[in-house]
């Protein structure tokens, strides 16, 4: 089916589109709200600044699609592959994207705010500047992925894969990381206040300067973790394995560390829990 042809049958009123044929179609800017392209081949079309609110998508070849500043909010991409695609700003606001393939994909600023993205596939993605807020990601693997500046206030990220994810300079407040693993991951001054990490892996972990404050690490393993300079002002870290770890300038003032592992710990110039400056 040719673009024209499409957009004239959208126009009387037709919503199912389901298994057409659109590769490399030129929608551009289209407003197709509500469209059913369950099962369609788009491969390789241009839908750039498109509006798809509430289009179903599922089982459509979406490879190599042009979906920069697209509109897919509440749009259900369930379990599709968009490896290649251009996902610049696009706006997937509540969309259902549950094991969705995004490997190594541009997602820099794109917007998925309360999308449902269990078990997805986001690993070596670029995802700098992107919103995650109250994103449903549990399980999701984001290995390798880059996050810089990434908003994930109130995500929901238990059980996910991060290692080696770069969250510099990210905001995770009140995000939820239990049993998460984040070994080598970049946490540099990463706005962490009142996180939840519980149980979660951060061997190696780099937290210099992040702010943790009431963030829950209890029972997380903090082997060699670089926490220097961190606020850690009333975190918990019972029964933490904080062992090697960097803590050198860190303020603990009122955390808690009951049965937490300190072990060749860095304490130089850490603020303890009762106020004292470790020697």
């Amino acid at each position: 089916m040719e673009a024209d042809e499409l957009l004239r049958e959208y126009a009387t009123g037709k919503r199912d589109f389901r298994t057409v044929n659109l590769i490399g179609a030129d929608l551009s800017g289209a407003d197709l709200k509500e469209i059913n392209l369950r099962g369609a081949n788009l491969h390789g079309a241009n839908l750039r600044g498109a509006t798809l609110h509430g289009a179903n998508l599922r089982e459509a070849n979406l490879l190599e699609l042009n979906l920069y500043g697209a509109d897919l909010s509440e749009a259900n991409l369930i379990g599709v592959n968009l490896k290649g695609s251009d996902l610049r700003e696009i706006i997937l606001k509540g969309a259902n994207l549950r094991g969705v393939h995004l490997s190594d994909s541009i997602m820099t600023g794109a917007d998925l705010t309360e999308a449902i993205m269990g078990e997805a596939d986001l690993r070596g993605s670029n995802l700098s500047k992107a919103k995650f807020v109250e994103a449903a990601l549990s399980r999701a693997n984001f290995t390798g992925a880059i996050l810089i500046g990434a908003n994930l206030e109130r995500a929901n990220l238990t059980n996910g894969i991060l290692n080696g994810v770069i969250l510099e300079g990210a905001n995770l407040t009140e995000a939820v990381l239990n049993g998460a693993n984040l070994e080598s991951a970049n946490l540099r001054e990463a706005m962490m206040n009142k996180v939840r990490l519980s149980g979660a892996n951060l061997i190696d972990a780099n937290l210099t300067g992040a702010s943790l404050r009431s963030a829950n690490l209890s029972w997380a393993t903090l082997r060699g973790a670089n926490l220097h300079r961190a606020t850690l002002y009333r975190t918990n870290f019972s029964w933490a394995n904080l062992s090697d770890a960097n803590l050198a300038g860190a303020v603990m003032l009122n955390a808690r560390i009951d049965r937490a592992n300190l072990r060749n710990a860095d304490l130089t110039g850490t603020v303890m829990p009762d106020a004292s400056t470790h020697e």
